[in-house]
C-alpha cells in the first residue's frame, strides 16, 4: 500500500517525509524528483510481545510514503500543474494534502500568504476538474463505442461514468459518492484523484501547540463539505523528535505538550483510510505484524502470510492480543476460555494472535 504526500512547495510535506522514512536530511524541498520510502508502521502491541518473546527478530508492518514534488509558481504567477504532477499522484492508494499554517517571512509562500482553507480549496478543485475532464473524455468514447458495438462491458460502464460526471460537475468528490463494490471495480483502472481516500495534515509552528486544537476546529468549519480526517504536526519538532531514542522521545514530547508523534497519527490514519488492520505472529523465531484488508477470513489471513497456508488451510489457533496481555500466557488463555480454534471462515479482528494449521 502506498501514500501520496501532496502539497505547495515550502509546506513542510518533505520535512514530513523525513521524518516519517528516517531518511537522510539532504532531500531538497525544491527537488524536481518524487521520492519513496518504505516505512516501518510502530505498534506498542508487537513491541509488548518482543518484549515477552524475545525472538531473533521482530518484524513490523510496512507502508510506502510517496513524497511528490511539491507545487511550485510558474511564470505566468500561478501554481504550476502539470501531467507529470497529475500521475505521480494518481499512483497512490490514498493521498495525504501537507498544507502549511506556519509563518516566516524568510520562506515565501507560492502563493503569496500563509492560508490553509486557501490551499486545501486549491488542490480539491485542480483535482476535482483532472477528474471532471477524463470521465468526460470516457463518457464522449463510450457513446462512440456503443454505437458500433453491443458490448456487455460498456453498457454496464456508461451509467457509472455518467453517474460520477454528474457527481463531479455538482463540485462534489467523488470519494463521497455512494458506489458499490462492482461499481469501485470498474473505475479501479482509472485511478481517480478524487476517489482516493484523503486525509489533511497541517504544519504549525511551535508556538500554536497550545491553541492548536482550536486553530484545526476554525479550519474544519471552514471545510464543511469534505469529510476528511485533519490532523496537526509541527514539522520542525516532529524531525528532531524522529531522531531521539524511545526514552527521550517521551521526554520531549512531555516537554513541548505533545501527545503523539506525528508519525503514529499519520500512518494510524493511514491504516483507517485504507481499511487496513494488523495480526501478529509469535514465537522464538520472531514476532510480526501483518496487514490485511478489514474482513479478511481465517484463511485469507493465512495466505498472507504463505500461499501454501491458504490452499491447505486447517484450522486457525486465535488469542487476542488484550486477552494473552490479561493471561500471560497460551496456557492461561486456554484455561480461561481465551484460545479458540477456529475455521476458514473466522473473520480475523485487528490485533488477534494467529497460529495456523495446515496440511
Amino acid at each position: 500500500m502506498q501514500i501520496g504526500l501532496v502539497g505547495l512547495q515550502y509546506s513542510g510535506k518533505t520535512t514530513l517525509f523525513k521524518t516519517l522514512s528516517k531518511t537522510s536530511s539532504n532531500i531538497s524541498s525544491q527537488k524536481e524528483e518524487a521520492s519513496i520510502e518504505v516505512v516501518k508502521v510502530p505498534d506498542e502491541r508487537l513491541d509488548n510481545l518482543t518484549k515477552i518473546f524475545n525472538p531473533k527478530k521482530q518484524v513490523n508492518a510496512t507502508i510506502e510514503v510517496f513524497d511528490i514534488p511539491g507545487l511550485k509558481m510558474s511564470e505566468e504567477n500561478k501554481v504550476k500543474i502539470t501531467s507529470t504532477f497529475l500521475n505521480s499522484v494518481r499512483n497512490n492508494d490514498a493521498l495525504f494534502y501537507v498544507i502549511r499554517a506556519f509563518k516566516d517571512e524568510t520562506i515565501i509562500h507560492p502563493m503569496g500568504d500563509v492560508n490553509p482553507v486557501r490551499d486545501i480549496e486549491f488542490l480539491e478543485t485542480e483535482f476535482l476538474l483532472s477528474d471532471l475532464a477524463f470521465l468526460e473524455n470516457r463518457l464522449e468514447k463510450l457513446k462512440k463505442d456503443l454505437q458500433k458495438s453491443k458490448d456487455e462491458r460498456l453498457k454496464r460502464e456508461f451509467p457509472v461514468i455518467e453517474k460520477c460526471y454528474a457527481h463531479c460537475e455538482k463540485e462534489q468528490p467523488l470519494r463521497s459518492l455512494h458506489l458499490d463494490d462492482n461499481e469501485l471495480k470498474m473505475l479501479s483502472g482509472y485511478q481517480l484523484i478524487t476517489l482516493k481516500p484523503l486525509a489533511i495534515a497541517i504544519n504549525f509552528d511551535e508556538d500554536s501547540i497550545q491553541s492548536v486544537d482550536k486553530e484545526i476546529n476554525d479550519i474544519k468549519n471552514q471545510l464543511i463539505k469534505l469529510d476528511v480526517p485533519v490532523i496537526p504536526f509541527f514539522a520542525k519538532i516532529e524531525l528532531e523528535l524522529s531522531n531521539l531514542s524511545e526514552e527521550d522521545q517521551k521526554i520531549f514530547m512531555e516537554d513541548y505538550g505533545i501527545k503523539e508523534s506525528a508519525l503514529s497519527k499519520i500512518l494510524r490514519t493511514s491504516y483507517e483510510m485504507l481499511g487496513l488492520q494488523s495480526f501478529f505472529t509469535v514465537g522464538e523465531d520472531e514476532c510480526r505484524a501483518w496487514t490485511i484488508k478489514k474482513n479478511y477470513n481465517a484463511q485469507q489471513a493465512a495466505g498472507v502470510i504463505h500461499s501454501d497456508f491458504y490452499n491447505k488451510f486447517i484450522r486457525a489457533e486465535v488469542v487476542h492480543y488484550d486477552d494473552f496481555i490479561k493471561y500471560g500466557s497460551f496456557s492461561k488463555c486456554k484455561e480461561a476460555g481465551a484460545w479458540r480454534l477456529e475455521g476458514k471462515e473466522y473473520i480475523v479482528k485487528d490485533g488477534d494472535i494467529l497460529n495456523i494449521r495446515h496440511n
